[in-house]
């Protein structure tokens, strides 16, 4: 057929988005539990019938599971070829979450439906959506010790949860008996399930208004420029060998970092990435499967390219050599809870180390790097019955060649926010004493890094457990081009008058609470970028201000002097500047 026409492109190519946000927005608003519902942790895709290649996904999911989506479709598809899985028929569902085919951790569990367009396959739709509870050693999934996948919950291979559109009532009893709180996820289970019948609709209106060989061929074009654009931005990249390292704190049982090193090659219209001599495959559940690695590397550029199209196409520029060996390649049955929610942050903190020197005014400083995992799980005597409260904290960015860091935004992985003290409160038998910006936080630059959180929570009733799977406790997010480190993150655990901090500083799990005692974290702030003596002293005058900085920290970590009435003293100011300048400075790359 002849080559499409522009506006045609551009609206089938926004329209094939709006069929994934609407997916989304109809699985967030039908959903039970409070982490898909309020938190939005869920997302929807668009994948090549024959490959799982990413059509499209919306702007509304998360961003790492763009990568992990496409690999666990394609390894559907192989299953289903190998006849290992049974071959799809118009109305089916399957479902998954085995980090070894394309996942995540365990809790994110995966929904595939066949796209029939008239009677014929067309693509496939598929959905993620981060389930409260899969079964496991402790409440939430998210366990900080555990040695092996089967301690973290129940793995599911490819099985058909649906079939022919009615729910294997078998398969269903077989989840129900291997999850706490089951009497919710069938609420879960049904929104998950419309959301993919509401992409069908969409999707069928979609072609029958404009036909099935117009939209293919504006979907292989989205795909074409998608890899055309990467290459552009790619290009212009400076040629060379660009390394940085990043650290995870431990990994919750071996009480040592985890080092990451990415060696980044650039040549013509080509990065290339190689993880060797990263740490070792690890006892402890921060090991990364390939899918998700891959998909860290993909969001990270990403962050630092936003205007290329959500498609396969803007993967094919990118050649990540598998980190055979190392913890970012785990093989069954490497234990996995953390890779999603941490490693993959940490590699995606690698490629901004590695690339801030290349591309200065597009990549910013390390950001907060942790969805702050925090997990409670319990009875509630006034409403008899149990519970698992999963709670997510946003955290400071890293500051930028423009403006300083955003202050609580979502983690690097996605877009999904920390719930409504209010919501969690209603739900579940806790009160939040505190839920505040965390002032000072950020990393001191030219363009400081944001702020992180301060929050703490107390038990009302009942007995619980508390568990936690975060990062950046042992080292804060690193400050670039001379700008400081942001705050590391911190877990006190308040008890009987003592305070718990726990060994491994961000991890832990099955700490015991009683009514009363209650869990304090600070979420770490983003790194500076650039020397803090040249920032602008009106901006530091005007944080202190805000209260964000005491007098004594702008005259620290910015060399500002301030009059009384708050102004800058600009001679004072200068006289301590070039005191500084002519003494070396500690921190940042």
């Amino acid at each position: 057929m002849s080559a499409i026409d522009p506006v045609t492109l551009a609206v089938i190519q926004a329209a094939l988005g709006q069929v994934c946000n609407e997916m989304d927005i109809a699985f967030s608003r039908a959903a039970f539990s409070p982490v898909i519902a309020e938190a939005d942790d869920r997302s929807s895709g668009i994948y090549h019938l024959t490959t799982g290649a990413l059509i499209s996904q919306g702007e509304l999911g998360l961003p790492v599971f763009v990568g992990t989506m496409q690999y666990s479709t394609a390894e559907l598809i192989r299953l289903i070829g190998e006849g290992k899985a049974g071959a799809p028929q118009p109305g089916d569902i399957y479902i998954l979450n085995d980090p070894y085919l394309g996942g995540t951790h365990l809790m994110d569990v995966r929904f595939a439906l066949p796209f029939y367009y008239r009677d014929q396959p067309y693509c496939w739709l598929q959905n993620t959506g981060h389930w409260p509870d899969i079964g496991g050693m402790v409440p939430g999934g998210f366990s900080a010790k555990a040695t092996e996948v089967e301690q973290e919950g129940l793995r599911l291979p490819p099985v058909k949860l649906f079939k022919r559109g009615t729910m294997d009532a078998e398969i269903f009893a077989i989840l129900n008996a291997n999850m706490r709180i089951a009497e919710q996820r069938i609420g879960d289970i049904k929104a998950q399930a419309a959301a993919l019948k509401v992409g069908e609709r969409r999707l069928t209106e979609l072609l029958d208004r404009y036909g099935r060989d117009v939209v293919t061929a504006a979907a292989l074009e989205i795909h074409a420029r998608a890899a055309r654009l990467m290459r552009a931005h790619i290009a212009a990249i400076p040629d060379g060998t660009y390394r940085s390292e990043a650290f995870v704190d431990s990994d919750g049982v071996v009480n040592e970092p985890l080092k990451i090193a990415l060696t980044v090659s650039k040549a013509d219209e080509t990065l290339r990435f190689d993880f060797a001599g990263s740490s070792p495959p690890c006892k402890g559940p921060m090991n990364s499967v390939v899918a998700t690695t891959y998909s860290a590397v993909y969001l990270a550029m990403r962050h630092i390219f936003p205007d290329v199209p959500l498609s396969a196409g803007a993967f094919e520029p990118l050649e990540i050599a598998r980190p055979v060996g190392t913890f970012l390649d785990a093989r069954y049955p490497r234990p996995v809870s953390g890779c999603a929610a941490e490693v993959s942050q940490r590699i995606a903190e690698a490629v901004f180390l590695a690339l801030v020197a290349a591309i200065p005014d597009k990549v910013t400083a390390a950001p907060a790097g942790s969805s702050g995992n925090f997990a409670l799980g319990g009875f509630d005597p006034a409403k008899g019955k149990g519970y698992v409260m999963y709670q997510i904290s946003g955290g400071g960015y890293g500051g930028n060649a423009d403006h300083d860091g955003l202050t609580n935004g979502c983690s690097t992985i996605g877009i999904s926010k920390s719930q409504p003290v209010e919501v969690l409160e209603q739900y579940y038998p806790v009160l939040f004493k505190r839920f505040a910006l965390r002032e000072g936080s950020g990393g001191a630059g030219a363009q400081r890094g944001g702020f992180g959180v301060h929050y703490e929570v107390e038990l009302l009733r009942g007995e619980a457990r508390a568990s936690f799977v975060m990062d950046h406790g042992r080292f804060g997010p690193p400050g670039v081009l001379g700008g400081a480190d942001g705050a590391p993150n911190v877990v006190r655990v308040h008890r009987a008058g003592a305070t718990l901090v726990p060994e491994h500083l961000s991890k832990d799990q099955d700490i015991p609470l009683t009514p009363g005692d209650r869990v304090e974290v600070l979420t770490p702030g983003g790194g500076g970028y650039g020397n803090p003596l040249s920032r602008n002293a009106a901006l530091v005058a005007r944080d202190v201000s805000r209260g964000y900085y005491t007098r004594n920290a702008a005259r620290a970590l910015f060399a500002v002097a301030l009059s009384e009435d708050g102004s800058v003293d600009q001679a004072a100011t200068d006289r301590l500047r070039q005191a500084c300048s002519a003494r070396p400075r500690e921190g940042g790359n």
